[in-house]
């Protein structure tokens, strides 16, 4: 019987050890932001717009197409919650055009390194 149990033990140990780590979020990860702490938003160009929360972190989100006139008319969105999700679908509208742009997904962005 204890030859059993030592056997079973090491099976589970064996099963543990070759286990993969993961090594990190999934890259298909929703990530959402809640709105109440995003401090500022930079449109970087048509398709991409920076999200700086009230914390300092900063989040970069690669929008599914290019959002015409972005740049330098502004945008606005409408929500439900209160929260901007990378896989929600979530939409933006630019102000003067009307142009209705689907975001991408939110990545954050590494901190600047000081040298």
């Amino acid at each position: 019987m204890k030859t059993i149990a030592k056997v079973a033990a090491l099976a589970a140990l064996g099963a543990v050890c070759i286990t993969p780590a993961v090594a990190g979020p999934p890259a298909d990860q929703n990530i959402c932001l809640n709105t109440y702490y995003i401090d500022s938003t930079h449109v970087v160009d048509a398709k991409t717009i920076l999200f700086k929360m009230k914390d300092g972190t900063v989040y970069r989100n690669d929008m599914k197409n290019a959002c015409n006139g972005l740049l330098w008319d502004g945008f606005v969105y409408v929500l439900h919650y209160d929260e901007l999700c990378s896989s929600d679908r979530q939409t933006i509208r630019v102000l003067r055009s009307h142009q209705v742009c689907q975001l991408g997904s939110f990545t954050k962005v590494a901190p600047p390194t000081h040298t």
